[in-house]
């Protein structure tokens, strides 16, 4: 008889403990996929408050967790390193730029003269867990709003710190500093080894980071913009000082109402396991690249004008020629890499349907899988891409991603019979 799958400690969310709902009763417990479950709340309507902004950046309480090319400074493996103001002060400088107001933002543009970009990523009431938070007490501190009173609560703030002019120097210098510390930048965050809370931390950081990123030009006209509002919009000035050389910019679209004015973009991305018609076997797919014998669910983005469910039957059609029937929505995954949310799928095939055929040669391949030999790669824990396989794994055995993948909690659903009406939980 082969074991249960493997579980995983993913995120709870404290609103969802003990509950017994009638839609828990009717549908299970919600399921908290790795890279969400964040306890920050992101207080997205503080983002205008340059008052606020600035109090909570030099708080003594604030946090700054470091990416550099998109990788995180860490700890070790599973940690964040964070830091406090005095230490990204010789950095960001002593007023940093994410505390003025968005007009003034806007009239004292230079392209010139950039800082590293820092983004606020939201407060936390309680610390966020791991050993190295452990050792220090949890600091609070009351920050007052304009408009909104009083927060008492601990700022959690993302830094860019690649190295570039005209700053180039003293990112490097910052990095010196924490080399002596004995924390180094962690380059495979893929292998998925952080904590879950932090985690759900760097996938906010880096997807805002790279975001901002991509788009330091305006897309109404090709000039350079500017980051507002906290990290989470760019903006298009009238005009540019140029270290000390003014220039008044042609007119733009994005200076008039809001058409094409720069916001973060999530792609939606549909990942699916698929039953067969009989609801015995699932199909599973593997591209070139992957280890040998390690297999996931199908996914793939969405286009405009489809909705979800449209999708899941268009990819797997184009990628194993798989024809769908039913589609239900299992639960969502945001995959910062660079933007995406995986919303996760339980499919069935049509009866006739379950030919195998790779249109978009995409796959390398695509095959049926009994339920009881998922079940059985699951119980063996799963491995990250790059990662060694689990010490059960034989060669010719099915290889399937770790818990903490979507695709994991796809199959684990499936298995357990959840979809099909077997499920004794």
């Amino acid at each position: 008889m082969p074991s249960p799958p493997v579980k995983v400690m993913l995120p709870s969310n404290p609103a969802l403990q003990a509950d017994d709902c009638m839609l828990t009763r009717k549908f299970g417990q919600e399921v908290i996929n790795y890279y969400s479950g964040t306890r920050l709340n992101r207080y997205s309507f503080l983002r205008t408050d340059a008052g606020f902004l600035r109090r909570a950046a030099l708080a003594p309480a604030a946090r700054y967790v470091a990416l550099s090319d998109l990788s995180a400074v860490a700890v070790d493996k599973s940690q964040l390193a964070t830091f406090r103001f005095e230490d990204v002060k010789p950095l960001i400088g002593a007023d940093p730029a994410i505390a003025l107001e968005e007009k003034a933002a806007v009239a004292q543009f230079d392209s010139t003269r950039t800082t590293p970009l820092v983004v606020f990523l939201g407060l936390v009431d309680g610390s966020i867990g791991g050993a190295a938070a452990a050792e220090e007490e949890q600091e609070t501190v009351e920050i007052q709003s304009a408009t909104h009173g009083t927060v008492k609560a601990q700022p959690y703030f993302a830094v860019d710190i690649t190295p570039r002019d005209p700053y180039k120097e003293a990112a490097e210098a910052f990095q010196k500093t924490f080399q002596a510390r004995g924390l180094s930048i962690e380059t495979n965050p893929r292998a998925l080894t952080l904590l879950p809370e932090h985690a759900s931390i760097y996938a906010q950081a880096r997807s805002m980071i790279d975001w901002n990123t991509r788009n330091r030009f305006c897309a109404g006209c090709g000039s350079r913009n500017l980051s507002i509002q906290a990290g989470y919009k760019r903006a298009c000035p009238p005009a540019d000082l140029r270290g000390g050389n003014p220039l008044t910019r042609d007119d733009c679209p994005t200076r008039h109402g809001v058409s094409n004015v720069c916001f973060p973009r999530t792609d939606p991305t549909m990942i699916a396991a698929v039953l067969s018609a009989d609801g015995r076997r699932v199909l599973l797919g593997r591209q070139a690249a992957w280890p040998a014998d390690w297999y996931s669910t199908l996914a793939g983005f969405l286009e405009p004008g489809e909705s979800m469910e449209e999708t899941v039957r268009r990819e797997v059609w184009e990628e194993s020629g798989v024809r769908v029937g039913r589609v239900v929505i299992h639960s969502t995954q945001p995959w910062p890499y660079p933007s995406s949310l995986m919303i996760g799928a339980v499919a069935q095939a049509l009866p006739g349907g379950e030919e195998v055929t790779l249109h978009d040669k995409e796959l390398e391949s695509a095959r049926w899988f009994t339920l009881d030999e998922v079940r059985v790669a699951l119980a063996q824990g799963g491995s990250a891409l790059g990662a060694a396989p689990p010490p059960e794994y034989k060669p010719g055995d099915l290889r399937v991603p770790p818990p903490q993948a979507i695709a994991h909690q796809l199959m684990a659903a499936v298995v357990e019979g959840k979809f099909t009406g077997a499920s004794k939980i």
